[in-house]
């Protein structure tokens, strides 16, 4: 592996072809999500008109929090602007591939940082751990989704009503062992191979 040092740029580039998670709740509360007006009659993990990216706070502790394009613009409005571009332009690219490979990437989010070289991709990017993969041969919109991601995990913390503050709960290891099969058949399917393991 070969790494660089970033500094860090403290938003999470997010971006949504779908509506699912904490966009859901907020469209349903508002008609808006992160300052964005969506159109009324959405349903529950609905494909957007278009992709809309939508940054989120990058919290040092506790949980990111969605906030308007305008907010992110105290980073710089330019810095701003190239990474929502960069943002949804990668988006577009690996929601067009995986969707060939019967994957919808319902969102996924992006961590920018700045090296020698200026702007670049740092962190994981497009796995089941940063975006919601759903197979589309059972996409049905109105309901949550199936998927090929951590939202097992996000359900299994939500059934025991863990009040998401440190130390988060160990996972029994049937959740851990389902997780790990989700995240292996995306493996599969976008690649084509299978992963030693």
């Amino acid at each position: 592996m070969m790494v660089m040092r970033a500094e860090m740029i403290p938003v999470e580039c997010v971006v949504r072809g779908y509506i699912s998670g904490s966009a859901w709740k907020e469209y349903k509360a508002s008609g808006r999500v992160c300052g964005i007006e969506l159109p009324a009659g959405l349903k529950e993990s609905g494909k957007l008109p278009q992709p809309i990216f939508t940054p989120a706070t990058k919290a040092t502790s506790g949980h990111d929090e969605n906030i308007p394009f305008d907010e992110m613009t105290r980073i710089g409005v330019e810095l701003s602007r190239q990474l929502r571009d960069l943002s949804l332009k990668i988006y577009s690219k690996a929601a067009d591939y995986a969707l060939q490979k019967g994957i919808i990437i319902a969102d996924t989010k992006f961590e920018f940082g700045m090296t020698s070289k200026g702007i670049t991709l740092a962190d994981e990017v497009l796995t089941p751990d940063s975006s919601r993969f759903w197979p589309a041969d059972k996409y049905h919109p109105g309901r949550a989704q199936e998927s090929y991601d951590k939202q097992y995990v996000r359900d299994y913390l939500e059934q025991i009503r863990w009040n998401k503050l440190p130390p988060a709960p160990g996972l029994p290891p049937d959740v851990a062992r389902q997780t790990s099969e989700k995240y292996l058949e995306a493996y599969r399917q976008l690649t084509g191979r299978e992963l030693d393991v």
